[in-house]
């Protein structure tokens, strides 16, 4: 299958060096607003093209489209090459708001094509061990979990840090897609969400090159605590941020009648996954599955997608799953008291048959 990217950002290369060295793809093309910027990671990893978005698009023999821009253009982007004919995969967010995500799952339907979504860290050994402890009773049943991300924000090392706290940005829509989407991947669909939310900095100064005391303006809420309830009926406690220096919270551990599964970080292919069950007081590191990915991967979830095409199944990071967690997100961020209109089937485990 052959792949044209769109967005030759800070990220592209981190795909872009997996999925060149795949057998199952050929990424043939990118594209970029800066034309320049395209030309220079084509030549960095001998891509045959580099052109516009709108001339990428044209191109009749590119069969899957990995939009890599800015989240504010997800949408959009995402869209037109789906219109286009393009199977796509995008990074995270799907969109920027719930509405955004529901209308690109029925725009996948419509031309009849695939759509998914990153994250993809959860399709790696870390989450997928916990996965596999979890479903094996390692802890008895689920009864509740903590799930913690903070930071002090990403302008401390962020080459081009302003789009982080633009609308598609801020500590819930750009990391928590990995921690639902793990969430998710362990537990099933949320059916409702409960948050209070608040913007602690108006404005933030860049300390990172090569913008070093450029301020930014801040249109995203920084600090979100709330309570996350899911269908089976676990309650799950969330607190993300951009305004923590220091924290010993877990990433995130679920809680079960036999004990307590501390999953890794969702933002990682790899582990450790530890458990401690009831009486013993001991934590015990699980061993990780050896058929998975424990180091950096991105880009596996693309060839899931081009797997899932070939066999003529629903995809593990679909999009029904992306705008699930896109809906979540967005009433953690918005706050109050929010009942999720929609619903998603729990992704099968890898080394799962349909």
């Amino acid at each position: 299958m052959r792949i044209g990217v769109i967005g030759a950002g800070a990220i592209s290369p981190v795909y872009l060096r997996y999925l060149t060295g795949s057998t199952e793809v050929s990424v043939v093309a990118i594209a970029d607003l800066n034309l320049e910027r395209a030309r220079a990671r084509a030549r960095e990893f001998s891509l045959s093209a580099a052109l516009s978005p709108d001339a990428l698009l044209a191109q009749p023999d590119i069969d899957l489209i990995l939009n890599l821009t800015v989240p504010a253009a997800h949408a959009s982007v995402s869209e037109a090459a789906l219109r286009a004919g393009k199977h796509v995969y995008s990074e995270k967010p799907l969109g920027v708001s719930a509405a955004e995500g529901a209308r690109l799952v029925s725009c996948a339907a419509e031309v009849r094509r695939h759509l998914a979504c990153a994250p993809d860290t959860v399709l790696g050994s870390g989450v997928q061990t916990a996965i596999q402890a979890l479903d094996g009773g390692v802890v008895g049943r689920p009864v509740g979990a903590t799930l913690a991300f903070l930071n002090h924000g990403h302008e401390h090392w962020h080459p081009d840090p302003a789009f982080y706290y633009l609308p598609g940005g801020g500590p819930v829509l750009d990391m928590g897609p990995y921690y639902v989407t793990a969430l998710v991947a362990l537990l099933g669909p949320v059916k409702r969400v409960v948050s209070v939310a608040s913007q602690t900095f108006a404005r933030r100064t860049v300390t990172s090159s090569p913008r070093a005391g450029d301020v930014i303006s801040v249109r995203v809420p920084t600090h979100v605590a709330g309570i996350l309830e899911m269908a089976v009926g676990v309650t799950v406690q969330v607190t993300m941020s951009f305004d923590v220096w220091c924290h010993t919270l877990p990433h995130l551990e679920l809680y079960g009648t036999e004990g307590t599964l501390e999953v890794p970080d969702p933002n990682t292919f790899g582990g450790p996954v530890r458990a401690c069950r009831a009486g013993e007081d001991i934590w015990r590191e699980l061993p990780l599955r050896p058929d998975l990915p424990h180091d950096q991967a991105r880009g596996i979830g693309v060839i899931e997608m081009v797997r899932a095409i070939r066999e003529n199944r629903r995809g593990r990071l679909d999009a029904v799953v992306g705008a699930h967690v896109l809906e979540v997100l967005a009433a953690l961020e918005r706050g109050g008291d929010t009942v999720i209109t929609s619903t998603v089937v729990r992704p099968l485990p890898m080394g799962t048959n349909p």
